[in-house]
């Protein structure tokens, strides 16, 4: 399974590429890109396509995921066609609002509140906001070469850690196959002649990462429940965070429709690499911060709320420290360029 998918994504990345550079879709430097030659785009459609693969040969219990792979499909097409030809961040987050509603009537939602009315509703608020947030964290997270599939390895690992100690082998499989995929694109992403995976496989890794955590059944207390997929998605939770105080702050944008549109190289990363850490030191630092918090989140899967409530006030305060210090380091190089 494991092999079978991350040979298939490996072995159609080039073929990808190939048409990728045919039909000119390609991620042109300037603006927020910080890359300097135009690259290939459509590494998430191999990464996708790897993924079926191997989920063609694991099909026990599918039917029960058959709404969030139809999301997850729709989500590729779409992340593929804003690759290829550019869509308006208006109508991307309306699809997204679709295609999350498809998972969501399908009876996959956040589960802590009364059964009631208000309960229902509050659910489904939290659980679209809760996809099309996420989704949107991993794009943005996408700046660096093995940023985002890097990422999405350490956060499906911690995920499965939890998952087949629990009993949950299907989605622990899942998770298997789609690290699989990641580590199937990451070569690509390394090497001279190199892939990006485009916001089709940046979402795409966002939703599926969304929908774990949605679907797995972490603890029995809701507090707790609701604490680790926090904790182990708690970097691009932060990013987006960090970003919009920031925008805000500095006055860049105004109106939720001006952070839609809004791109610049104003993320974690982007921060981080001004700050004079580097590329590949940024990316081993966001995997060692992604990690360390994940760990936080797997030894919590016994705990009780007051550990839970405990260990994420911890989270906050550290990455509230990454913040001061990513701020201050900020202001003082201004400073000094002056």
């Amino acid at each position: 399974m494991f092999l079978l998918t991350f040979s298939a994504t490996y072995c159609i990345m080039p073929f990808v590429r190939r048409l990728a550079i045919k039909f000119n879709i390609l991620d042109i430097p300037g603006g927020r890109k910080i890359h300097l030659k135009a690259t290939p785009l459509l590494g998430g459609v191999a990464i996708y396509l790897g993924v079926v693969a191997g989920l063609l040969f694991h099909d026990q219990g599918t039917s029960q995921y058959w709404p969030i792979l139809t999301g997850a499909t729709l989500m590729v097409l779409l992340g593929a066609a804003d690759d290829i030809q550019g869509l308006s961040a208006q109508f991307r987050i309306v699809c997204q609002v679709l295609i999350a509603m498809v998972v969501i009537l399908s009876g996959n939602h956040i589960d802590f509140l009364p059964h009631n009315f208000w309960g229902d509703a509050a659910e489904i608020i939290l659980t679209l906001l809760w996809i099309v947030g996420v989704t949107n964290t991993y794009n943005y997270l996408d700046g660096l070469d093995g940023l985002a599939a890097g990422s999405a390895v350490v956060n499906l690992s911690c995920f499965i850690v939890i998952l087949f100690n629990t009993g949950q082998h299907y989605l622990g499989s899942v998770s298997i196959i789609l690290i699989a995929a990641a580590l199937g694109f990451l070569p690509y992403n390394f090497r001279k002649e190199k892939m990006f995976l485009g916001d089709a496989g940046s979402t795409f890794f966002g939703f599926a990462l969304a929908n774990i955590a949605i679907v797995g059944n972490w603890a029995g207390d809701n507090v707790v429940k609701i604490t680790i997929p926090l904790l182990i998605l708690a970097v691009p939770i932060f990013d987006m965070i960090f970003t919009t105080i920031m925008r805000i702050k500095e006055k860049k944008v105004r109106t939720v429709l001006q952070w839609l549109e809004y791109g610049g190289k104003d993320h974690f990363h982007h921060y981080l690499v001004d700050l004079g850490l580097g590329k590949i030191k940024t990316v081993i630092f966001i995997y060692c911060v992604t990690l360390s918090s994940g760990i936080s989140a797997i030894m919590l899967s016994n705990d009780s709320a007051v550990e839970a409530v405990l260990t994420l006030s911890q989270a906050t305060i550290i990455f509230g420290i990454i913040a001061v210090l990513i701020v201050a380091g900020k202001q003082s190089s201004g400073n000094t360029a002056i």
